[in-house]
């Protein structure tokens, strides 16, 4: 359950044996893993967390039959503007749009970014004419690429389109092919990834390959050229997990190239996040039906990337 479903729940649970002594905010986040520390300590400075019905200090350590209760405030939607922001497009009809993602843009608003997304620049460029099943946060959206990640990515003028690109997401039929340096020299042609994930189970802002109740994924990769110390691939998804390419390779011993959540390498050039790009989008057109191939180019710091190397 992710907090958004949760919002305005409220929890109630008494302290057993094996957690007295613990603080509280530790204490709440062991028992309900989709709240972050952070999160829960926020709502501790707000007194939302009551122990034995008083308000109670992060540093609270629990004692055996204490009650802790809080209610999760409701979420409020912002809204979400319209922004004049330069779209790279790459293909367009009536029902769908393909983009060049630049890196450092978002895709869609959440909390921290509410502004400058693709989502912004898209309600600027198309108006009303984005699909409105996923909601007012993510018009148009049927997937995304992270954010520094650069490359192709489709999105939906309407709602049966949406359900037709959604649809072949669901069944693996959409090609999609991505370009990535990473660390080390991959000595085999090319190989397969093929590792559950799921959040990590330590640390939430990151993702983990072969974790219990992980989601089903697979990578496949090749080489494109060796260089002293890093390695070009392309690898072809055949699931599209959260940081799918980024953990699968660092899974082998092989992490991307400016990285800075799955390795703790430094790179010797200056690079804003990791060298990722998802150059080629192959789909099924919605009305039509008919195969529809979309590359992006490499970006100019990639592309000066592989003349360095």
């Amino acid at each position: 359950m992710t907090l958004g479903e949760m919002t305005g729940d409220t929890f109630c649970f008494q302290i057993t044996e094996e957690l007295e002594d613990e603080r509280i905010d530790k204490c709440i986040s062991m028992l309900i893993d989709s709240l972050s520390r952070s999160y829960i300590q926020k709502l501790i400075r707000e007194e939302a967390v009551l122990v034995n019905q008083e308000p109670v200090k992060s540093s609270f350590r629990v004692k055996t039959d204490d009650e802790v209760s809080f209610t999760l405030p409701r979420a409020v939607e912002p809204d979400i503007l319209p922004e004049n922001i330069p779209l790279d497009i790459l293909y367009e009809d009536s029902d769908v749009i393909i983009v060049n993602k630049p890196k450092g843009m978002v895709v869609h608003p959440a909390a921290g970014h509410y502004s400058g997304t693709l989502v912004n620049a898209l309600m600027y460029y198309c108006g009303s004419d984005l699909s409105g099943i996923n909601g007012v946060m993510r018009p148009g959206i049927v997937h995304r690429i992270d954010r520094d990640t650069t490359g192709s990515l489709i999105v939906c003028k309407n709602d049966r389109a949406h359900t037709s690109i959604a649809e072949q997401l669901k069944e693996h039929s959409i090609n999609r092919r991505y370009r990535a340096i990473c660390y080390g020299v991959i000595q085999e042609e090319e190989g397969t990834v093929d590792l559950p994930i799921g959040r990590h189970p330590t640390d939430r802002k990151k993702m983990a390959a072969g974790v219990q109740n992980g989601r089903n994924a697979v990578t496949h990769y090749r080489v494109l050229q060796r260089f002293g110390q890093y390695t070009y691939i392309e690898c072809i998804l055949e699931t599209g997990r959260t940081h799918q390419i980024r953990v699968h390779m660092a899974s082998i011993g092989y992490p991307l190239l400016g990285d800075m959540v799955y390795t703790n390498r430094k790179a010797p050039w200056k690079l804003e996040g990791q060298t990722l790009h998802a150059q080629l989008l192959g789909f099924h057109h919605p009305s039509s039906g008919a195969y529809i191939e979309v590359s992006a180019p490499l970006p100019d710091y990639f592309q000066h990337l592989l003349e360095i190397l």
